[in-house]
């Protein structure tokens, strides 16, 4: 396995740092996040390239394959991850030009975590939408820790039950979204038989989403056993393409997504699907989709994180679609 380093105190000539993980090396500059690798290389829009590092470090590698483009990427082998260059690629593949090393999780994460803070300046924050940030280009112009190191909300039971997650609301400082302004906020009465205080709950579901601060973020807000309920607000496009490892459902809540969905491992278009107000997919766990949003939109994401599920995929005991129409 290969090891992880960094290069440390030396910065190029626009102010940033370089780094190094096993053969890959990794390097910013005014406009372009150059990748290289024994025998290749690659250029990447560093705007582009930051939003997806932002979701890799916050989702610790989701699940199953994070293509930051048609190039780059994770693998995650939930312990380890496979970094890699042109895996996923039909092209690469066939003159055998890709290239993939593999990591701990934990020290990879780590390393990106620490590119992501040098390499994000004050003025941007790649968790939010283009229209509420400022630019990634140019040269360094100090941090923004706060926005590269929120922790995604993780509910055990259910968002605003007692000991879990609390509720977004004014009071902890969740402005409603400038796009969300005529959701409303009123929350539901809860009337509990005596001593079951902890157990009954409910509250305003679309009033909790119209205050995420994040875009392409899914958060989970309940969770049963392996599963969870995983809603998110999605506006500009997914910064990711997303390579399944199993069954994901969409339920679109609000406004519409146009979802590009491909072959997962070669890129080859399988479908074009718009998604809106009450329409339910189910994205396979043989593809790679991403996402396209006009206006801000709600999406409730559902994930089975049974852990044994890649696997009965990969070895064919599991058919890669949940319904035979």
């Amino acid at each position: 396995m290969a090891e992880t380093t960094r290069a440390q105190g030396k910065t190029n000539q626009y102010g940033y740092q370089s780094f190094t993980l096993g053969g890959f090396r990794f390097e910013r500059d005014e406009y372009f996040a150059q990748i290289s690798w024994p025998g290749g290389n690659h250029t990447a829009p560093v705007d582009k390239f930051l939003r997806a590092l932002m979701r890799d470090v916050a989702w610790n590698f989701f699940y199953g394959t994070v293509n930051f483009d048609e190039v780059f990427g994770t693998t995650n082998h939930y312990g380890t991850v496979d970094v890699y260059a042109g895996l996923y690629n039909a092209g690469y593949r066939a003159q055998n030009k890709h290239h993939v090393e593999t990591f701990k999780g934990e020290q990879t994460r780590a390393l990106f975590q620490a590119m992501l803070e040098d390499w994000t300046n004050a003025d941007f924050d790649p968790f939010a939408a283009p229209a509420e940030t400022g630019t990634a280009f140019g040269a360094k112009r100090g941090d923004n820790f706060k926005a590269v190191r929120r922790q995604r909300v993780v509910a055990k039971r259910m968002v605003g039950l007692k000991d879990d997650t609390p509720l977004r609301n004014d009071d902890n400082g969740c402005p409603v979204n400038r796009q969300f302004k005529d959701v409303d906020q009123g929350e539901p009465e809860i009337h509990v038989e005596p001593g079951f205080e902890n157990e009954v709950h409910a509250f305003n579901f679309f009033g909790y989403l119209s205050r995420s601060d994040v875009t392409w973020n899914p958060s989970i807000t309940s969770a049963v056993k392996d599963s969870l309920l995983c809603p998110t607000t999605e506006e500009y496009m997914l910064p990711i393409i997303h390579g399944n490892d199993r069954v994901e459902w969409f339920v679109q809540l609000s406004d519409e997504i146009h979802w590009d969905i491909q072959d997962r491992e070669t890129g080859a278009p399988r479908a074009r699907a718009v998604m809106k107000p009450g329409d339910v997919s189910a994205m396979p766990a043989d593809i790679r989709h991403q996402g396209f949003s006009p206006k801000r939109a709600m999406l409730l994401v559902w994930e089975n994180a049974d852990s044994t599920l890649p696997e009965l995929y990969a070895q064919k005991k599991l058919k890669p679609n949940p319904v035979d129409f």
